[in-house]
């Protein structure tokens, strides 16, 4: 049996209580990973398009501010 089965046949056993604190436990950590990915774009220059043209957009009055 694959490691991902048995984990899956885990989950499936676990109570209401214990499957909502599973899945806040991994909702935090995919937010974390997403995080770290968005800093490390953001260190490596991966960003800066995104940022250049949103600051362009709003001096030419095409978007608001918040």
């Amino acid at each position: 049996m694959r490691r991902l089965d048995e984990i899956e046949n885990q989950i499936k056993a676990l109570s209401r209580e214990e499957f909502k604190e599973l899945r806040e436990w991994i909702l935090e950590r995919d937010w974390e990973a997403w995080d770290a990915q968005v800093s490390r774009d953001a260190e490596a220059g991966k960003l800066d398009h995104a940022l250049n043209e949103a600051r362009d957009d709003y001096k030419a009055g095409r978007s608001r501010e918040l």
